[in-house]
């Protein structure tokens, strides 16, 4: 398993060592103790979610606010996306940069989000399942969603109309954002 720094700190990649043989494939999606080591941080994952979406479906982007925000290690179990992860800590150097990282079944890239960032993905392929694994349950009082196309973020989407939820049409704009990051 190989892990590495984004360019963003907290963000990290996570590549599993893939077995192939005439039966198949097996890998080791996530290690405790490996990445523990590798990034320091200490994790107790409380809850999996999976999502399926059809080619173009935007999903984000959203977050939970203290004391209820959650961490995220999330994976593409089938298809491809591209994945995008916004640093909302207003005492970062980065607040207000995103990350992008494209997600597949063939690259089997993991990509950990920490709480503080907004999170969200467009599905490449149809038939696109996206596996996210959470450090705190979901609390729809917490809930946000900034705008996928806010103009100030510019965010570089590979698909210019998605197609997206009347709750994700309903985002804030970066601009009005308040962060209870610190």
């Amino acid at each position: 398993m190989v892990i590495k720094n984004c360019k963003i700190e907290g963000l990290y990649t996570i590549e599993p060592k893939v077995f192939e043989d005439s039966r198949g494939i097996f890998y080791e999606t996530f290690n405790e103790k490996i990445f523990k080591e590798k990034t320091g941080l200490d994790l107790t994952f409380c809850q999996d979610n999976e999502s399926y979406s059809k080619k173009n479906v935007l999903r984000g982007l959203h977050f939970q606010n203290p004391p209820f925000s959650q961490g995220k290690l999330v994976r593409v179990i089938s298809g491809r996306v591209i994945d995008v992860a916004v640093d909302l800590r207003k005492s970062s150097k980065t607040y207000g940069q995103y990350e992008i990282i494209e997600l597949s079944d063939e690259n089997k890239i993991q990509f950990w989000i920490p709480p503080g960032f907004a999170h969200g993905f467009i599905a490449l392929e149809d038939n696109s399942i996206f596996n996210y694994k959470c450090t705190n349950y979901y609390s729809p009082v917490s809930e946000r969603t900034i705008q996928w196309d806010d103009e100030k973020l510019n965010i570089q989407w590979p698909i210019n109309q998605p197609i997206i939820s009347e709750k994700d049409q309903k985002g804030i704009d970066f601009t009005t954002f308040v962060s209870e990051f610190e």
